[in-house]
């Protein structure tokens, strides 16, 4: 008796499994969330979220595109929250002066911005392996494209850190032109320093600058800063009492420190005038210069109206060599006078 065939078991057909389409994983997470407390809210979540299309393996929607929205709001708005409560710890803090509540202010507020953007990119579960092979051109592009930006941070935090430049010192600044005017820093910026000056042009110079170029600063060790004013008297004016005017007028002055004490100093004999010069201090130079000098100026001249001593005015001496033909013109010059007499 043969031997029973053996029951071959039936080919099973290959099933093609559906590939499921990866979204953003923090809005799954959130409207997973969502659904289990409000049926409601999960419907209108669910509706939102049937908006969209679908790019390779990845879904987009509005509930997505929402939740990117919100989560990028979210970061912002607890960054700031971050910066303004370090910024009032930072200055209850008296034992740091401006400089230093400054370069605290703005070592705080970029960690917190990096750890703000950072939490923002593990809510939305952004995968930063999936960036690897666009990581050396992207960071070479960045490195090319900010080098500027990243050189004036690091200048601005040494500038603050050794102390040269700090919010209030008096800087000088050149325009386009070449013209030298002063200016009151009011701000250090991670770019640029913002400067004022008198006549309310505001200034934003590049931190870069200001390390590799010449600066003078006008309150770097001391706030007096000694002004000059140039006066001239006629020849024959008596010297002693010129200077004593010429004192009493700079220390009457509003704004004149009485010390360092003001000074007068004889210049040299001009072809017109003797010239004297004034030199006194202030320790205010943000309210201006040239005001104060100014102020001298009309001291001294109500002294000299005072006073009798007389303003310098040009004075030239023409000789006139003797010739045949400048006698010639002097004898018709004569004799036009007497026919016209």
């Amino acid at each position: 008796m043969s031997a029973p065939a053996a029951t071959r078991a039936p080919a099973v057909s290959p099933t093609t499994v559906p590939v499921e389409e990866e979204a953003v994983v923090g809005a799954e997470s959130l409207k997973d969330a969502v659904a289990e407390h409000s049926m409601t809210i999960g419907e209108g979540i669910e509706w939102l979220d049937a908006m969209g299309f679908t790019v390779g393996d990845t879904r987009f929607s509005l509930w997505s595109a929402l939740v990117v929205l919100l989560v990028i709001l979210g970061v912002y708005v607890l960054a700031r929250i971050g910066v303004w409560i370090a910024r009032s710890l930072i200055h209850r803090v008296s034992r740091l002066d401006a400089t230093q509540h400054l370069l605290a202010e703005k070592v705080v507020s970029i960690v917190i911005w990096a750890l703000a953007i950072l939490i923002g990119i593990d809510i939305l579960g952004i995968d930063l392996t999936a960036l690897a092979v666009f990581s050396g051109a992207f960071g070479l592009a960045i490195g090319f494209g900010l080098q500027k930006t990243f050189g004036n941070l690091i200048a601005g935090i040494i500038l603050l850190t050794d102390r040269s430049i700090k919010p209030g010192d008096v800087i000088a600044v050149s325009d386009m032109a070449g013209n030298e005017s002063f200016g009151q820093i009011r701000k250090i910026g991670i770019r640029a320093i913002s400067i004022i000056t008198r006549d309310r042009k505001e200034y934003l110079i590049p931190n870069e600058n200001l390390m590799v170029n010449q600066v003078e600063n006008w309150s770097y060790s001391s706030r007096d800063v000694r002004v000059k004013a140039p006066v001239g008297v006629a020849y024959g004016s008596d010297l002693d009492l010129v200077e004593k005017l010429l004192l009493e007028a700079a220390v009457g002055t509003p704004r004149v420190l009485e010390n360092p004490a003001p000074a007068v100093r004889l210049m040299g004999f001009g072809d017109n005038a003797i010239n004297f010069e004034i030199r006194f201090w202030i320790s205010d130079p943000e309210e201006g210069v040239n005001n104060v000098r100014s102020a001298v100026f009309k001291s001294v001249w109500r002294a000299f109206q005072e006073h009798g001593v007389a303003m310098p005015f040009p004075q030239r001496d023409i000789n006139l060599k003797s010739s045949e033909q400048l006698d010639q013109l002097i004898a018709a010059l004569s004799q036009r006078g007497r026919s016209e007499s």
